[in-house]
């Protein structure tokens, strides 16, 4: 895995950038939910627990999706 150093505010912990890198790069679908969680350095069960902590879904079910599904039913 390639390494980058970035500079964070002293306010902002080491893993708490990590854990919102994560966080995002999952959320915009850029990582599963097991590279997030191993980036963010937790289980995946507890990274799992954190999206839910932080309102961003497990699960992708885009609206237009579900609304065809609705019409198909």
């Amino acid at each position: 895995m390639p390494r980058t150093t970035i500079t964070i505010p002293d306010s902002i912990s080491e893993d708490e950038a990590k854990l919102y890198l994560a966080i995002k790069l999952y959320e915009v679908g850029r990582l599963s939910c097991a590279q997030a969680a191993e980036l963010a350095g937790y289980s995946k069960r507890t990274f799992m627990e954190l999206l839910g902590k932080h309102g961003v879904a497990l699960i992708h079910y885009p609206v237009q999706e579900l609304q065809d599904d609705l019409r198909h039913a």
